[in-house]
């Protein structure tokens, strides 16, 4: 299945530059090694936010669990970096109740 207007879908900066890519936030540091690996940084981290929302227009996602704020949404794809190296990740997307835009969540390993 498609996601949900994901024509709409929003990935924060935060989640990226402060997060995904950051080598000191607590738990972000360990997700940036992974995606160092694949050329991405503090310096690029809009070309990953591009990489995301390319992601959020698959075909291939699938309903995770209802949460008290929405409905979530992930798929698996590949994520070919900068570096020219590629690998799988996990998305994670919801849709907050009373929207319709989904918003990107976190991304993993896949």
């Amino acid at each position: 299945m498609r996601l949900p207007h994901s024509e709409q879908a929003i990935v924060e900066p935060e989640k990226v530059h402060d997060y995904l890519v950051s080598t000191s936030h607590p738990v972000g540091r360990f997700k940036a090694t992974f995606f160092a690996a694949l050329g991405y940084s503090v310096e690029n981290w809009p070309q990953l936010r591009d990489a995301f929302l390319e992601i959020a227009r698959s075909p291939d996602f699938k309903p995770g669990q209802q949460s008290p704020f929405g409905q979530k949404f992930q798929t698996r794809a590949a994520l070919l970096g900068p570096s020219g190296r590629h690998a799988l990740v996990v998305t994670v997307w919801i849709v907050p109740n009373g929207e319709t835009a989904p918003r990107f969540v976190t991304a993993f390993p896949g």
